[in-house]
């Protein structure tokens, strides 16, 4: 704007003060910036999520699709419009309001939604199940990747029953599982009902497990080549990692088994025998990975027993150079002790062959200690 303005000024008045040559290429250049000042777009950062603490909100149509709905139209929902999925972000203030104040739960459902650490379990209320799960956080489409040490299972908070699914996880987590489903909802190929939705749930949360376990057991195998190659220096460090994220998974692993078990077996009447029959696969599937990360596990286990032995080996080794080389440095300093001693009556004195003679027998001497030495393996 405010080249424009200056674009307004009296003509005269700047060719009164510059050349009537330079007027006309100072003002094509005015004009030609603020053409371009004009034609930059304006960028700022997109907010992802419905509203503050709602990351989305679903009104599933019962036939594989859904409508999004804004925190105006989910407050208008009634069980009569269909199923409903919430899904919010747990620590951020008008989720936990909207929760406590909203979501017409019993408080006891509430307090475990919100509750911070989390090991996963199924407690059913009334017609609804109160479910924690855990799931592998991934990276946010819109974030750069980053080297993780560690793998981070992060909680996955629910309330389903009928007609309503109620999610919630941590604002700086992010669950594929979810956008995958979210997703298939989209394109009209999702779950159905709340039993198929959970089913589902599950089932896209222990597949998420796969390619972490695959990368694991790859890298047992790329550290089980270098101990045999010699590498041991680089391994102490990377096999450290390997079996703290191999205890961090069995850590919750086992629990979620037993909650799926849980969901399986209850009574729910929302959960048809197919939903059952699924969480069943998944189950299994969830079994055979335990049973994966025991295997890795007790890899690892083995690998630190090797590596323990090769560097024993290692300083075994070296401390016998040591000795050897102490043992050959021997018949010379006894000599040079001996004949070095500054007292009377020591033999050789005036002699003048004396010296060749020592020289001579610390020679044999130490050539025979190096055979020795070689004989016995030391070197």
């Amino acid at each position: 704007m405010l080249i424009l303005a200056v674009l307004r000024l009296d003509r005269d008045l700047l060719e009164s003060a510059v050349p009537s040559f330079c007027v006309g290429c100072i003002f094509r250049f005015l004009w030609l910036f603020a053409g371009r000042a004009m034609e930059t777009p304006v960028t700022s950062k997109v907010s992802y999520g419905a509203e503050p603490g709602l990351r989305f909100a679903l009104l599933l149509d019962g036939c594989g699709g859904c409508t999004q709905l804004d925190i105006a139209r989910a407050r208008r929902w009634k069980p009569e419009d269909g199923i409903i999925w919430l899904h919010f972000e747990r620590d951020h203030v008008a989720a936990a309001d909207w929760i406590n104040r909203e979501s017409g739960l019993d408080s006891f459902v509430t307090e475990a939604l919100l509750e911070e650490e989390t090991r996963p379990r199924v407690e059913p209320v009334a017609d609804g199940l109160l479910i924690i799960l855990r799931g592998v956080c991934a990276t946010a489409p819109d974030e750069e990747p980053e080297q993780q040490t560690d793998i981070d299972l992060v909680p996955l908070h629910m309330w389903i029953d009928v007609n309503k699914v109620i999610s919630l996880r941590d604002s700086g987590h992010y669950i594929t599982a979810l956008r995958d489903i979210r997703q298939a909802l989209e394109k009209g190929k999702g779950p159905h009902r709340t039993g198929d939705l959970l089913a589902l749930i599950g089932d896209k949360l222990v597949r998420d497990l796969e390619p972490v376990l695959d990368a694991m057991d790859e890298e047992v195998d790329e550290l089980d080549e270098m101990i045999f190659h010699g590498e041991a220096s680089e391994v102490r460090q990377r096999l450290k990692l390997l079996r703290r994220r191999s205890v961090q998974l069995r850590r919750y692993l086992a629990p979620q088994r037993d909650a799926l078990n849980r969901i399986e077996h209850d009574d729910a009447p929302w959960l048809l025998e197919r939903d059952k029959l699924r969480m069943r696969e998944v189950i299994d599937k969830l079994m055979r990975f335990i049973e994966y990360l025991d295997a890795i596990r007790d890899r690892t286990g083995i690998l630190h027993d090797d590596l323990s032995t090769v560097i024993s080996e290692r300083i075994a080794r070296n401390s016998n150079r040591l000795a050897a080389l102490a043992a050959l440095l021997l018949p010379p300093s006894v000599v040079a002790g001996l004949f070095g001693m500054n007292v009377g009556g020591i033999p050789g004195v005036n002699d003048a062959w004396a010296f060749v003679i020592i020289v001579m027998f610390v020679t044999i001497t130490s050539v025979a200690t190096l055979w020795l030495l070689r004989r016995i393996g030391w070197l």
